[in-house]
């Protein structure tokens, strides 16, 4: 039998090792942290079929999302399990006339592309988005699309993770890979925790880790660190029912009533200086708040304006590092406020996130199928 080596057990491994379970391969699979996936359980999380460009990249993540569909389909017919695909309108406006032309302009291309995509008027916000403040909109019209959803991606990992398991994969959690064993040029395993894994192919999936995994084997991965904020709020009275993308921050739904959020001009901003006067998960939170009035509720004001003690949000917001492939390292004159590592304001500390290749247990633990639901 061909026997596989996945290092990594975020969702592109867990994929991974799924897929290769169902096609008849002995799997291992080998990840540094634990259940929880690491980088995987630090994103927005949407479908963004509607962004992309030109038409053949649109019918590619087309295709993709409806494979989601069908994946989470075939697997609760087979199992019962709740499924990570959660439908829902995306709402989206601009503040500015040009902001709003973009959006009609994208509205009417995607039209021509078969997605379904209209604009409203914004009062139609009050049926699509009840939970948002109505007087947060200021434009004319919304630009709607109906067929949208968001993804709940650790759930996503773990279901596919306990479906490669009972196909006999053997997940191993709080394993970090020390060594790759190789034959000449060919890696002919790898070692965790003192212990030697065996296959004939091995697949790279460890996401912040994939350097280094690739630096055992002699091999160079350029890498560039892109971080990016990503806040979820605690339990809220009103769920939000809309993915709503507006010009300085985006919510989506998550599981338990909580709301996530990611805002581009705030991650810009992510390399502060001494001088910086509100430290990003603040500007995130203000943010949240002048669309959601569920936040002010919760004593937190509309607008920030100085730093708050952590401590007093109802909120968690943490660094994803998020790792794209670059030809070269990046030099002085690449670099930008968004591809260059944070450092934490003058007294007022950024959210340092768990790097998810750190052991996260004293020993490795091998993975049990459990019964998954979608509100963890």
């Amino acid at each position: 039998m061909t026997r596989a080596l996945v290092i990594g057990a975020g969702v592109i491994g867990a994929a991974t090792a799924h897929r290769l379970a169902e096609a008849g391969v002995s799997v291992t699979v080998l990840d540094a942290g634990g259940r929880t996936p690491g980088t995987s359980s630090a994103t927005f999380s949407i479908d963004v079929t509607h962004l992309k460009t030109p038409h053949s990249y649109f019918l590619l993540n087309r295709r993709s999302a409806a494979l989601h569909r069908e994946l989470e389909h075939e697997i609760h017919a087979g199992t019962g399990t709740v499924g990570w695909r959660h439908p829902a309108p995306l709402v989206q406006w601009g503040h500015t006339e040009e902001e709003q032309r973009i959006l009609r302009a994208r509205a009417e291309r995607l039209a021509g592309w078969g997605h379904p995509c209209r604009t409203a008027d914004p009062g139609e916000l009050r049926t699509l988005a009840p939970a948002v403040d109505p007087a947060s909109c200021r434009a004319t019209e919304l630009v709607v699309h109906d067929d949208a959803a968001w993804y709940d991606a650790p759930l996503l990992a773990r279901t596919l993770l306990d479906r490669a398991a009972a196909l006999g994969a053997d997940i191993r959690y709080d394993s970090p890979v020390t060594a790759l064993l190789l034959d000449g040029e060919r890696v002919r395993g790898a070692e965790a925790r003192g212990r030697r894994f065996e296959a004939d192919h091995i697949v790279n999936c460890a996401g912040p880790d994939a350097g280094r995994i690739a630096g055992l084997a002699g091999v160079r991965l350029p890498l560039r660190q892109i971080p990016g904020l990503v806040g979820e709020s605690v339990r809220l009275a009103e769920p939000l029912r809309a993915i709503v993308a507006t010009p300085g921050v985006d919510l989506r739904p998550a599981p338990g009533n909580r709301v996530c959020a990611v805002s581009w001009p705030v991650d810009a901003l992510l390399a502060p200086t001494a001088s910086t006067d509100v430290p990003p998960e603040a500007d995130l939170l203000g943010r949240c708040a002048a669309i959601l009035p569920a936040f002010r509720s919760l004593g937190v004001p509309g607008s920030v304006s100085a730093p708050f003690p952590k401590t007093a949000f109802p909120w968690s917001a943490r660094i994803s590092r998020l790792l794209a492939s670059t030809p070269s390292p990046p030099t002085a004159a690449s670099l930008s406020p968004r591809s260059s590592p944070p450092s934490p304001p003058r007294n007022s500390p950024l959210p340092r996130p768990n790097p998810p290749w750190l052991p996260t247990g004293p020993t490795a633990t091998p993975h049990t199928p459990s019964a998954t639901k979608a509100w963890q």
